[in-house]
């Protein structure tokens, strides 16, 4: 995963809530089932969402996990317990 730096600000959106970004692609996946019910929706958004979120924020601590834990409002136990359910170095 390439994470933009302050140096290189390409490609960036304008400052959006990401509240916006999760409605809009949870509409469109909605549109995609064609009327079909979902299943699991909670798991499945929330499968989806953490990894990328626990990338991210161990990016942006340099692998700190007493600090990312802290930036996720959570315990760092748990936040390695995270780390190992979906193999995140």
């Amino acid at each position: 995963m390439n994470i933009s730096t302050p140096d290189s600000p390409v490609d960036l959106l304008p400052a959006t809530p990401l509240r916006e970004h999760v409605f809009e692609t949870l509409r469109i996946y909605f549109h995609n089932l064609g009327g079909q019910a979902p299943s699991n929706l909670y798991d499945l958004v929330q499968r989806e969402v953490e990894p990328p979120l626990l990338e991210i924020v161990m990016h942006f601590t340099g692998g700190n996990q007493t600090k990312a834990a802290e930036i996720l409002g959570i315990n760092r136990g748990t936040l390695r317990k995270k780390l190992r359910q979906y193999r995140i170095d």
